[in-house]
């Protein structure tokens, strides 16, 4: 069985060998990277099945750098966890907003950051999931390319973005509650603010333009789709 290749962006080279041997002694497939440039250097030839990603490096910071790689058609599906030193909900949601799939705050337990990519790879995995969703007339969901066509013109979407949509196409006219929300992306290990739901949502429908107004905000629970 091939080995997940996990890459590591953080200019504190003592982190970066100390994570990248606990990783390679759990199986994987692990390479530390000290900035931004390196890492899009080593994209040019290879693709990993995740990148961890520190929030302040020289150069190219972590949020600049993840908002680079979900702009790029090539790139955008390599799912990103950021670190960071800061724990604040607004750096959390910063880095969530822009398209990371986890955010863990420093110093970082090596076996919960274990945990987080497993998860991730997990919810990345859309095990048997290939056949295309009608949401609307307006609306398709191309799971297996993690995006949406609205009008036949594709749209790229966090994989968030996505199962949010997902989630509430699935039982139109039913409210979902923002926990019931996270619980469908995150499972048992949810690890931010029922807020970043809020984040998700406008983004969806930002990105969605007109069509994205049969989303509908049920004041102070959670979110329906209505046509």
């Amino acid at each position: 069985m091939n080995k997940k290749r996990i890459v590591m962006v953080d200019d504190e080279s003592e982190i970066l060998d100390a994570v990248c041997e606990y990783l390679s002694g759990e199986g994987f497939s692990a390479r530390g990277i000290l900035t931004g440039e390196e890492l899009f250097d080593y994209l040019k030839k290879k693709t990993p099945d995740l990148i961890i990603l520190d929030r302040c490096l020289p150069g190219i910071n972590g949020f600049e750098i993840c908002k680079k790689l979900k702009e790029s058609e090539r790139l955008s599906l390599i799912p990103v966890i950021m670190l960071s030193a800061k724990g604040e909900v607004v750096d959390k949601v910063g880095g969530l907003n822009i398209g990371a799939d986890d955010y863990l705050t420093k110093p970082v337990e090596l076996t919960e950051l274990k945990a987080r990519i497993l998860a991730v790879l997990r919810r990345r995995g859309l095990e048997g999931v290939d056949k295309e969703i009608n949401v609307s007339d307006d609306i398709v969901i191309d799971p297996r390319r993690c995006q949406v066509r609205v009008d036949k013109k594709k749209v790229e979407l966090t994989f968030a973005e996505l199962k949010i949509l997902e989630l509430l196409s699935s039982r139109k006219g039913q409210v979902f509650s923002r926990m019931r929300i996270l619980e469908y992306l995150w499972g048992d290990e949810k690890i931010v603010v029922e807020r970043t739901v809020d984040v998700h949502v406008r983004n969806l429908r930002k990105k969605l333009g007109r069509a994205g107004d049969i989303i509908k905000n049920i004041r102070s629970f959670g979110y329906t789709i209505e046509e």
